[in-house]
Order: structure tokens, then C-alpha cells, then sequence
């Protein structure tokens, strides 16, 4: 007997010393699960805030490096403070290149400066080759540096690449030229820029009617940032400052158009924002294919294209002459035919 209780004493012990040891195993393998996961963050917290600073730092110092590289040769050595100091001196050529620029574009705003380019250009344009390249940089450089103030002030949300699927576009001003002339739609055309992810320096160039396009209020900024962060990195939504005061522009607007005629100003003048926001118990919803609704007077009409269901649908000039107004564009109907 006392056999037995020896024997089942120390089977319980071993069994208690058993579940111990699992325990504290248990506990170190949590231990070390924990400490890899803070390892793994510090690590990536670390090359979060080292990354940018370091390829920021590299991009400079290459770019002041090719500048030097090309206008220390033609800089006199007397002027290089490479020569009376012991060590090189980066970013000298750059200041020097900084001079040079400043002082032509002096010399460019007088008469005698406009004289000497005037004569360098004449002789340019005698070459076959030359001429070409040297006319159509010209003209890159001067539209580019003409219309850099003006140039994708606005963000704008259109359908492609095809109905149902939206993309994020930078818009550009309005198309102008032989595509503006020859395009016979009712409403005129926009040039925007839809870049790619997450290179965001390609894309592509689309013209798109003016009514297809919704503006967003985020700056072009912030659009770059959700491009390049695949829809990561989103902009805060509403604005604590946006305000809406009398006699301004409300949201969604494209301004002027080059008529001088007013285009759609607000979001819910907008067709496109009506598909996207879809029908909301009489609100906006979006025209039907085969025509349109006109707008219905009276309190009780539900919106501005009336109650769901509670009018007939019309051709556009039948809601036209109703009306008077062209239901797409917004404007007079007889000044828009």
C-alpha cells in the first residue's frame, strides 16, 4: 500500500513538473514571437523615416554632381574655389550655371539682347536639321514654362476604362485647336492627364467632355499621393476649413468655358455625380439612356430631376423646349442648338 502511494505521489509531481516545463517553453516562445514582431516594426519605422531622407540626399547630390560635371570645364580656373582650397568644392558649377541663366535672361529682356537671340535664331532656322529640334524645344520649353502656373490646378474623377470603373485625373485646361473645332458634341472638351500607379510621371492624355468629369476638392498634391500609394494614402474628407459662402464656386466646378460661357458649377449639375451617387428617394439620379427627365416645379417634385418614377421620360429636345433650359448642358436651350 505504501508502494502504491509512493509511486502515484511522484507520478503526480512528475506530471506537475511536466505542465510547468510547457509552461515556461510556452511563455519563451511567446516571448521571442513578441520581441521578433518589435524587431520587425523598429525595422521598418527605421527605413520609413531613413528611405525618403537617403534617396532625397542621393537624387541632390547626383543632379549638383552632373551640373558641376558639365560647367566646371568651362569656368576659368582663377574663379574655381577648387583652386585655393585643399578639397573640392561641390555644387560650384551649380551656382555658376544659377549666374549664367539670370544674367541671360537680362540680357534676353533688352533690345540688344533680343537683337543677338533674333540673329542666332535666323541662323538656326537656315539648317535643315537643326532647325527642327531647335523649334520644337522651343516651343515645348515656352508652353511648359508659360502655363506652369496654370497647369493642374484642379483633381477631377471621369469612367474609365469603361463604364462602372472610375480613375483619378489631373485636369489640365480646356481643349483648344483643331480637336476643339471638329468635335460636334454638346458640351466642350477638357484635356486632363490620367497618370499611372505608382509611377505617376506617365499616363496618358484624354480629351473628355466637360459633363463627364467630377472635380474633387483634395489639391493635386494630395491626388499624386493616392496614385503613387495605390489608394493607400487617402486626404481627409470633409475639410475642417471648407465653408461655403455666398456668391462663391461650389464644389465640383470647372469654371468658365472658352466661350466665356458658364458650365456646370456645382456636383449636383453634374450627370456624372448623379450615376455615382445613384438614386436616393426622389434626390439626384442619373438620366436614363434613352433620354431625359425634365425638371418637375413645385414642393413636392423631390429633387431636381423630380420623384423616382413620377414623370415621363423625354427626349432632350422635347426637355428642352419644355423647360427651356438643355437639360445636358444647363444652358438656354435655343443658344444651345
Amino acid at each position: 500500500m505504501s508502494t502504491w502511494k509512493r509511486s502515484s505521489s511522484g507520478g503526480a509531481r512528475n506530471k506537475a513538473k511536466a505542465e510547468a516545463d510547457a509552461r515556461r517553453k510556452a511563455e519563451a516562445e511567446r516571448g521571442g514571437v513578441r520581441m521578433g514582431a518589435r524587431l520587425r516594426n523598429w525595422f521598418l519605422t527605421g527605413l520609413v523615416i531613413v528611405g525618403p531622407v537617403t534617396i532625397t540626399l542621393y537624387i541632390v547630390w547626383w543632379f549638383i554632381n552632373v551640373v558641376d560635371a558639365w560647367v566646371k570645364p568651362l569656368i576659368p580656373t582663377r574663379y574655381l574655389p577648387d583652386t585655393y582650397l585643399p578639397f573640392a568644392v561641390p555644387g560650384a558649377g551649380l551656382i555658376f550655371a544659377a549666374v549664367a541663366l539670370m544674367m541671360i535672361g537680362a540680357l534676353a529682356a533688352n533690345l540688344l539682347g533680343r537683337t543677338v537671340i533674333s540673329y542666332g535664331e535666323s541662323m538656326l532656322a537656315r539648317m535643315p536639321v537643326v532647325r527642327s529640334v531647335y523649334a520644337g524645344l522651343k516651343q515645348i520649353f515656352e508652353t511648359v514654362l508659360s502655363q506652369s502656373n496654370q497647369s493642374f490646378q484642379q483633381v477631377g474623377l471621369i469612367e474609365y476604362p469603361r463604364r462602372g470603373l472610375y480613375c483619378i485625373v489631373f485636369i489640365s485646361t480646356d481643349t483648344t485647336g483643331e480637336i476643339a473645332e471638329k468635335w460636334e458634341g454638346p458640351t466642350p472638351l477638357v484635356s486632363v492627364f490620367l497618370p499611372t500607379t505608382p509611377n505617376p510621371t506617365s499616363g496618358f492624355l484624354l480629351f473628355v467632355p466637360r459633363e463627364d468629369i467630377v472635380v474633387l476638392d483634395m489639391s493635386v498634391e494630395e491626388g499624386a499621393k493616392m496614385v503613387i500609394s495605390a489608394g493607400l494614402v487617402v486626404p481627409e474628407f470633409p475639410r475642417p476649413s471648407d465653408g461655403g459662402g455666398e456668391g462663391g464656386q461650389e464644389d465640383g466646378a470647372l469654371g468658365t468655358t472658352p466661350e466665356g460661357e458658364t458650365g456646370p458649377t456645382s456636383r449636383s449639375d453634374n450627370p456624372m455625380v448623379a450615376k455615382l451617387r445613384g438614386p436616393r428617394g426622389g434626390g439626384e439620379q442619373a438620366a436614363p439612356a434613352g433620354g431625359v427627365k425634365p425638371a418637375a416645379a413645385g414642393p413636392s417634385s423631390g429633387g431636381p430631376h423630380g420623384a423616382a418614377g413620377a414623370l415621363p421620360t423625354l427626349s432632350r429636345e422635347e426637355a428642352g423646349r419644355l423647360t427651356g433650359v438643355d437639360p445636358v448642358t444647363g444652358r438656354p436651350y435655343p443658344a444651345s442648338r
